[in-house]
Formats: C-alpha cells, structure tokens, sequence
C-alpha cells in the first residue's frame, strides 16, 4: 500500500499521543517533579505531537500565571529524563517510551490576536456594510418568489 504524501498525521500518532498527554498531565498534577520553578506552577499540557516513528513527543505547554514562559519551558526540557521514566508505568502498551520535548504553546496568543482584530472597529464597520447589502439583495427576490 502506498504511503500517503500528506503530512497530516496519522489515528495511531494522534492515539499515542493523547495518551502521553494525559500521562504528562498525570506527573505534573501530582507533583512528583522536585523544581523550584515547576513546583509553583500551574501547566497546562494542551497538545502533544508524535514523530512517526513514535520515537519523539513534543508536548505543547501553557504555563499559567506566569509572564516568562521560557523559564517554566526550560526546567520541563531539563528534567524531561525524569518526567519520561515517570510516565513509562502509563505508556507500558509502548514498545518503546519516546523522548519528551517541551515546547511553549502560542496557540492562545494567537487566538487572542484574531479575536482582538475580529472586534476592530474596522471589521465590524466592514461586517455590517456587508449584511446591509446582503439584506437589500434578498428582499425584492423573497417578494418576487411569493407572486409566482
């Protein structure tokens, strides 16, 4: 069967790493990891993404209520050892345990960005001039169809 040229990945790598997710998630609530930084911080696991060869995880994290994310990002990469022999008990279906990466996640940064130029002034100008000529497109059709 030919390989797919698309980089989309696949269920097996989306499976996988759902589950590392929540096994990361799992460490990190329980509070195993013994660094000042991680200790006082709140982390949210929002994604992890698999190699496909299921070899490396690189987990996307927000920390939050902190304003320097790299030093939160930082101390995760540095005791990513630790955090991988902590969820091997969760992962032990996996023939191998892949390498853990942390990454900061700016997905919500950019979400913000386009919810902020969504409400511009400028777009809802162009919005409303957009259903004020929709609307008078529709009527004289709406009444024509109703004489036939």
């Amino acid at each position: 069967m030919p390989k797919s040229s698309s980089s989309a990945p696949s269920q097996r790598m989306l499976r996988v790493g759902e589950q590392v997710r929540a096994a990361i998630t799992q460490v990190l609530q329980r509070g195993e990891i013994r660094d000042p930084i991680l200790s006082n911080t709140l982390i949210s696991v929002t994604e992890v993404r698999m190699s496909p060869d299921l070899t490396v995880a690189t987990a996307y994290v927000t920390p939050l209520g902190v304003d320097d994310h790299a030093e939160t990002i930082a101390a995760l990469n540095k005791n990513a050892r630790f955090i991988r022999g902590r969820v091997s008990p969760d992962l032990r279906q996996m023939r191998n345990i892949p390498e853990l990466r942390f990454r900061d996640d700016t997905s919500f940064e950019n979400y913000s960005k386009i919810d902020a130029l969504l409400r511009s002034p400028e777009v809802a100008r162009d919005l409303d001039h957009n259903e004020t000529a929709e609307e008078t497109a529709e009527s004289p059709d709406s009444e024509g169809e109703g004489n036939a």
